[in-house]
């Protein structure tokens, strides 16, 4: 229906048909948000009089809005509108800096530090901390540990995590069950996995996390926010 936040206010008779099976008459302040969810407020209290959440469609036609999502439907029908606008909206987060292409402001929301203005946008890391230092392409970079503190550009395609983290750590260690090189990988996530695959299906999960020494076992142990582990994270000899 919409890209932004669609807004109406007018004196309406809205119709909701469904678990909350009522019909309300009055001036209100319609909004519908950019993933479909319709809200009907009037003059009283925070809670809206009717609503319906995520629909799988809405219309507007002739000054009647129609919600619809399987068997629940929600109409407004409008008698005398005072005012209908479609407003721009983007995610909100914490400003963490000015993007270097479009000058707008960046934020970090949801895992991602994304541009407010080009939408361009930034997957982090879960535990990524966002530095006031800039790269010198204009991003900020982010501070991750992956075996030691590393600061790199929020924009892999500037400066890859997995380059830094194989500098440091490719073929440090051996694999406890054949003896061959562990590799950093990435295989859905950052591994270190035995140079000997297929043959050698050994590999573990790199942790989020610096390493502080060396396990019983023979691999290294780290120091995380959940307390010292080794990296194979079933080995109990910690």
């Amino acid at each position: 229906m919409h890209d932004g936040t669609r807004v109406l206010a007018g004196e309406c008779t809205t119709i909701a048909d469904g678990p909350r099976d009522r019909e309300h008459r009055g001036d209100v302040l319609v909004i519908v948000k950019p993933d479909n969810t319709v809200l009907v407020h009037d003059s009283d209290g925070y809670q809206p009089v009717a609503w319906l959440t995520r629909a799988e469609a809405v219309t507007l036609d002739d000054g009647t809005l129609t919600a619809r999502d399987g068997d629940a439907f929600l109409r407004v029908v409008t008698h005398r509108e005072h005012g209908s606008a479609n407003y721009p909206t983007s995610t909100a987060g914490v400003p963490v800096g000015a993007c270097p292409d479009c000058e707008s402001a960046l934020v970090r929301a949801r895992g991602d530090v994304t541009c407010l203005g080009c939408e361009q946008r930034y997957g982090l890391p879960t535990d990524a901390r966002v530095c006031d230092a800039r790269c010198s392409c204009g991003l900020p970079t982010m501070r991750v540990e992956r075996g030691s503190a590393l600061e790199v550009c929020i924009d892999r395609d500037c400066e890859s995590l997995d380059d830094r983290v194989a500098d440091e750590f490719d073929r440090v260690w051996d694999c406890p069950e054949c003896g061959e090189d562990l590799r950093v990988l990435r295989r859905g996530g950052l591994i270190l996995g035995c140079e000997a695959y297929p043959d050698c299906e050994t590999g573990f999960a790199f942790p989020s996390g610096v390493v502080v020494g060396e396990c019983p076992c023979g691999l290294p142990a780290f120091e995380t926010s959940g307390g010292r582990r080794c990296l194979d994270s079933t080995c109990d000899r910690l």
